[in-house]
């Protein structure tokens, strides 16, 4: 058989060199875009025999798997959850990769990122970058964690996605010169680092104002909250009385939700069927919404009205048993059949009130426990259940002035969701950061250092 020639060197370069037409986006002039598999070796990994003990017990390999990552946020990893034997190495496709490899989970899911603290291996649900020359192990890193999208697009698969070595080796890469790939690192470290700190205080304050509002609600309905207001009255707690929810509500009904149009009613002479996503927990967004298709007569028996009171009552576990109530609305919306509406007999209860009871944390405890359902993924909350729900209520004077005190929480309670912004903005400005950062746009760029070039040639000569 005759020997493969081997390619010289301005050939290898060629192979190497993404070409003009495939580039991803243009980057300084001494950068140059190749592809991952042409920087550094790339391998995967593998799992011993489960059943056999001599692999596992009182092994000191660190051995890691993809839910070894799920959940983590550090950049280096040390170990997993199990470590592995000499002997499970060597009867398994696991390889022993030094301090500074980067992993890459490469299925079930795709993304997971982390760079070896120490000597260790994975299991086949990886691909490894091993450390070289040619790049800074943090700034591989940070790309990977950048272009998670785009190795989904790498990937194949039928049972889940995986993405081969093959495909790994072909993903575009900006290579930058050694001294830039540092720049870069120190400077997204530098502003992470900034925007952790400013995320754990708005956090922090956020679960402030959460416990306090869960502590709040707890007085409010055990008679706590207003014991001195009550006392200045000539109030008693014994005027407090047990009512089940079938004994306060009127005209308790569900919805239709017909196949609506993918896009809101935004004008108000269209109709729309709400998604369950307006009804959040104190607070109704009828944004959330679907047209009703031209083609369909509205059921105009179901249309929202200010007053109404709603409660989910199917779907995922977390977004059933959420209750608000309907100040306003604009008209010609209609209530979907996945929630309950209903009114108050408010001889006995004002509307708010019994909105703010359903909405403490025991009472959402108690409608967890009845919603019923094979898995969380839907459950329901039945009428009977609902209906049989049992409440506090006080004499009227009392359920108004724990109104007027509870209404004055959630007024504060708008600057909780400007804290959930502040959150929402931090993660998306890291993202904004990562992506100008491998296109050379935070200001590090020296135009003058030697071009990535020569670092891709001195890798290059080696398979020569």
């Amino acid at each position: 058989m005759a020997k493969e020639e081997k390619l010289s060197l301005e050939e290898l370069l060629e192979q190497a060199l993404v070409k003009d037409e495939d580039k991803p986006y243009a980057v300084p002039g001494n950068w140059v875009w190749t592809r991952l598999g042409d920087i550094t070796i790339i391998t995967g990994g593998g799992t011993p025999q489960s059943n056999v003990t001599e692999y596992y017990n009182g092994g000191d390999i660190a051995w890691i798997t993809p839910a070894d990552l799920s959940g983590y946020n550090d950049m280096y990893i040390s170990k997993g959850e199990r470590n592995i034997t000499k002997l499970g190495l060597e009867q398994s496709s696991a390889k022993l990769m030094p301090r500074d490899t980067v992993l890459l989970s490469s299925r079930a899911p795709i993304g997971y990122v982390a760079i070896a603290l120490e000597q260790l291996c994975t299991n086949q649900g990886f691909k490894s970058f091993w450390p070289s020359p040619i790049y800074k192990p943090q700034y591989l890193y940070y790309y990977l964690m950048q272009n998670k999208k785009l190795l989904e697009t790498y990937a194949s698969g039928t049972t889940f996605l995986e993405l081969s070595r093959k495909k790994v080796s072909q993903i575009p890469f900006p290579l930058p010169p050694l001294p830039e790939q540092q720049r870069i690192v120190d400077i997204i470290e530098s502003l992470f680092e900034k925007l952790d700190r400013a995320k754990e205080l708005a956090q922090h304050a956020l679960d402030s104002f959460e416990k306090r509002k869960s502590a709040i609600l707890h007085k409010a309905f055990t008679g706590e909250l207003i014991r001195k207001w009550r006392e200045e009255n000539g109030l008693s707690f014994e005027k407090w009385q047990k009512y089940t929810v079938k004994d306060l509500v009127m005209n308790l009904n569900q919805g239709w939700s017909p196949k609506c149009e993918n896009f809101p009613s935004i004008d108000y002479d269209k109709w729309g069927v709400i998604k369950t996503t307006a009804i959040q927990h104190m607070e109704f967004v009828e944004e959330e919404n679907k047209q009703l298709p031209s083609s369909l007569e509205p059921r105009e028996k179901h249309e929202l009205k200010a007053g109404d009171i709603l409660i989910t009552r199917a779907g995922p576990r977390i977004r059933v048993g959420v209750c608000c109530l309907v100040k306003q609305v604009r008209p010609r919306l209609l209530l979907c059949d996945k929630a309950y509406r209903f009114r108050v007999n408010e001889k006995l209860v004002m509307p708010e009130y019994i909105v703010f009871a359903l909405n403490t944390p025991s009472m959402l405890d108690e409608i967890n426990l009845m919603k019923t359902g094979i898995s969380d993924s839907g459950v329901n909350l039945t009428q009977n259940g609902f209906q049989g729900l049992k409440l506090n209520i006080p004499p009227l004077a009392e359920q108004k002035e724990i109104v007027r005190i509870l209404d004055n929480l959630l007024a504060n309670e708008q600057k909780a969701k400007e804290l959930c912004n502040v959150i929402d903005k931090i993660d998306h400005m890291k993202k904004a950061i990562l992506a100008r950062a491998f296109r050379g746009e935070l200001g590090t760029n020296n135009p003058d250092e030697e071009s990535a070039l020569e670092l891709l040639k001195e890798v290059l000569k080696e398979k020569i």
